[in-house]
């Protein structure tokens, strides 16, 4: 198996992934899974695809990941990995899919309008 490359966003993040045929090693930023997250929430969410798929010590997975926050991070992540395992096995899309792990998460942050403090938010009113 060549190496396969897959990209996966989420609000401003986004992750560059290589997958090649290994044991099971998840290196981000040349660092690995635990060091770069170490919250247990953020690294299961990162290896749902994996698990999902039973594939979770068949591949050695290299990212690349910039922007955002660490929850962004590990959703553009899971996309990422989602991702490049279809192009390994195009029949485990229906599975993938079922579970949401193949929907790129369109909501971001709203732009800030002028006039106002934030997006949606008034100045205080004052009558007199």
């Amino acid at each position: 198996m060549e190496i396969v490359h897959a990209l996966g966003r989420r609000k401003c993040a986004i992750a560059r992934i290589f997958v090649s045929e290994g044991t099971g090693k998840i290196t981000i930023n040349k660092r690995d899974l635990s060091e770069y997250f170490p919250s247990s929430i953020l690294q299961y969410v990162v290896k749902q695809p994996l698990t999902k798929l039973g594939v979770a010590d068949k591949y050695d997975i290299k990212v690349n990941l910039c922007g955002g926050g660490f929850t962004g991070q590990s959703q553009a992540l899971r996309l990422a990995i989602a991702r490049a395992l279809v192009k390994i096995n195009a029949e485990d899309k229906s599975v993938l899919r079922a579970e949401g792990f193949m929907t790129r998460d369109p909501r971001a942050v709203e732009r800030k309008k002028p006039g106002r403090p934030k997006a949606r938010k008034r100045f205080q009113f004052s009558k007199r």
